[in-house]
């Protein structure tokens, strides 16, 4: 009888630990979890939300901006040379003493760590979290999911992840639903060099040709292999590259006979543009797509700018005086000691996204809901015209918008 009473007490006791296992673990493997805090991400666990990040990955940060987290951030790699990281010192991997010194128990990295460096972070009480980058469209909300949860928890940061993906995606949808229409297809490629890679179909930076516009020659290869014989069986249109490739293009015998190289459409990108899955997802497919497509965001400046236009203006008004007119016409009309942020939907987000799209900034249609998009616009606008980017239209930022001194995006 005693043995069966401690075989039963022993099970009891199994069950219970099994099930206190899985509360402690609070795996995000599956979705969020029950709390914040302990979070497991991979095989990782974090006890409590980091007292301090240092990030060793330029996609991570990328991530961790586009999240709005970058308040936890105590350090990074010098690599990550994003302006809004420029006052973070600088670490690498073999830094651990000094990761702890600036206040970070936590590093973020998308590659693994030797043993000799894992023990030293492991010696100075430091988690360190290696993320596989995002491989595709519906891999992105993992990615963010992940860095949301190790920086804010299983459920503060993983529900952030998510939405913050989601947004991006949403952008990127309402730049493709503008690209026109075409009776043929247009035909492109991203080329991270003359060698043979580029940004082939099981990539996100190859699924952006598409949601560009393009069809993307690529779309059959794998593991950002392309080869050259393919590329010239495929003769694009549209060559992107990165930067210090097109002369290479353009001056080689190989590629001479390529449609691209004979029409001059051979563009180089920021290669960031095309490798951080943060915000400048938007931006590579808003200038895939507005190189290829021009008429975007002269017919999109054009339909803005005629509401604020007067009927009674005579139609020998030159573009240059119809334009200021425009604008002292709807800065006129708009209080611009005021504060617009991201999530506001009201007149007044709807005639500073016309001005954006004006200048050149906006890539996607105006609607009075300041969401990413807009977010980004004005991030680009502040940027290009020595402002602190934040994405927030605050009254220095809306009363340089209106000016006559805004610049304007060119490219």
């Amino acid at each position: 009888m005693i043995k069966k009473w401690t075989a039963f007490l022993l099970s009891g006791a199994l069950i219970l630990s099994s099930f206190a296992g899985c509360g402690q673990k609070n795996d995000i493997s599956s979705g969020a979890g029950q709390k914040d805090f302990p979070v497991t991400i991979g095989n990782v666990t974090i006890g409590a939300e980091p007292s301090g990040v240092a990030v060793l990955s330029p996609n991570v940060a990328d991530v961790i901006l586009a999240l709005g987290y970058e308040i936890s951030l105590k350090a990074k790699s010098a690599d990550c040379t994003q302006s809004d990281l420029a006052a973070l010192p600088a670490v690498t991997a073999n830094d651990a003493d000094k990761i702890k010194n600036d206040g970070a128990n936590l590093v973020l990295t998308d590659t693994k760590l030797t043993k000799e460096q894992q023990d030293a972070m492991q010696k100075d009480g430091i988690t360190v979290l290696v993320l596989s980058p995002a491989s595709s469209r519906s891999d992105l909300a993992r990615f963010y999911s992940q860095v949301g949860s190790a920086l804010k928890g299983a459920v503060t940061g993983y529900e952030k992840g998510q939405t913050i993906a989601a947004g991006i995606w949403e952008s990127i949808d309402d730049i493709t639903r503008e690209v026109p229409q075409s009776k043929s297809a247009v035909t492109g490629v991203y080329l991270y060099d003359a060698a043979g890679h580029a940004a082939t179909g099981d990539t996100i930076a190859g699924s952006l040709i598409n949601a560009a516009g393009m069809q993307n020659v690529a779309e059959g290869s794998t593991g950002g292999q392309y080869a050259v014989k393919d590329l010239l069986l495929a003769n694009p249109a549209y060559i992107f590259c990165a930067a210090g490739v097109k002369n290479t293009i353009m001056t080689s015998d190989q590629f001479k006979q390529l449609d691209a190289v004979k029409a001059n459409h051979v563009y180089e990108m920021n290669p960031s543009i095309m490798k951080l899955q943060g915000e400048q997802l938007i931006n590579a497919v808003a200038f895939l797509a507005g190189t290829v497509y021009p008429q975007m965001q002269q017919s999109s400046s054009s339909s803005a700018s005629s509401p604020a236009s007067s009927p009674s203006s005579p139609a020998s008004q030159s573009p240059a005086s119809s334009a200021a007119a425009s604008q002292s016409s709807t800065s006129a009309s708009m209080n611009l000691n005021q504060t617009l942020q991201s999530g506001m939907q009201n007149n007044d987000v709807l005639t500073m996204q016309n001005r954006l799209l004006a200048l050149g900034y906006m890539f996607v249609k105006p609607s009075g809901l300041y969401a990413e998009g807009t977010v980004q616009a004005v991030k680009d606008f502040q940027l290009l015209n020595g402002m602190s980017a934040t994405g927030i239209a605050d009254p220095a930022t809306l009363q340089k918008m209106f000016s006559d001194g805004a610049v304007k995006r060119t490219n």
